[in-house]
């Protein structure tokens, strides 16, 4: 992460010119404060909080300086959203945003800016789980500290947001294989035992808490993931473990629901 120490403070102070007293505080999330970055697979994930909306032409020139700043970041590039104070907390799901942005839409916005700044807003049910690693692990790199902005995520809320990553496993897992053998494992850690883990993190939590025969895959996974090693799938094999994953987190979903229900 050092060598991204001059982008990230350059970026800070950028969204101070541009933003100004509207800026609330800006958040550094996801690997970067797992300790899990990795330069090849990750990329520096920030959610900037403002008190109220702001025109197109600061989104215009908010986006010229993301899209310069992007071409110093790491291969993943630069993910961030802008979102308002109130949804925050009390914390409003789905989450609105006013602006977002990653690699991904990149030729979007270069090919048409303007259509861009007018359409890149709605709601993003990923940022309860961004909010969650924000108040649990997160650092503010400018502004309000993190508990004054945000409040805690409900379990049910950050489970939907999480789920959505990897409901699908069964028939991505063998074009996303690292992505989604770690995922599966932090997602059933949370199902488990509410741990809120990183990719690197669950993956070592799996090689504790799957059945034998997954390990080898689990421990390509962490390869590839920390090292850039390439991983040797066994496809067949890859789609019985993510069956099985997801068999096992709508168990201990079910197991939570009827605690909760028997509670109340």
């Amino acid at each position: 992460m050092d060598e991204y120490s001059n982008l990230i403070d350059d970026f800070v102070l950028q969204n101070q010119n541009i933003l100004g007293e509207n800026l609330v505080g800006i958040y550094l999330h996801g690997s970067a404060v797992m300790g899990c970055f990795n330069s090849q697979k990750s990329d520096l994930d920030f959610i900037i909080v403002i008190r109220d909306p702001v025109s197109n032409a600061a989104k215009r020139a908010y986006m010229d300086m993301v899209v310069e700043l992007n071409r110093q970041a790491p291969a993943k590039g630069i993910e961030l959203s802008i979102v308002r104070e109130n949804v925050c907390s009390p914390f409003v799901y789905p989450t609105p945003f006013e602006l977002h942005f990653s690699i991904a839409h990149l030729n979007w916005y270069q090919t048409d800016p303007d259509d861009y700044v007018k359409k890149m807003h709605g709601t993003d049910n990923d940022l309860a789980a961004h909010f969650t690693i924000i108040y649990h692990r997160g650092r503010a790199l400018y502004g309000k500290a993190v508990r004054d902005v945000f409040t805690e995520v409900s379990r049910e809320h950050y489970f939907d947001s999480i789920w959505g990553d990897i409901e699908n496993a069964q028939d991505e897992i063998t074009e996303n294989p690292t992505y989604i053998i770690l995922n599966l494992c932090r997602v059933l850690a949370y199902s488990k035992e509410n741990r809120i883990l990183s990719k690197l993190e669950g993956g070592k939590w799996g090689l504790e808490n799957v059945p034998r025969k997954y390990v080898e895959m689990i421990s390509g996974a962490l390869d590839e993931y920390q090292l850039n090693h390439a991983m040797k799938l066994d496809e067949a094999l890859a789609r019985e473990y993510a069956a099985y994953m997801l068999e096992q987190i709508k168990h201990e979903q079910a197991v939570s629901a009827f605690s909760e229900t028997v509670r109340k």
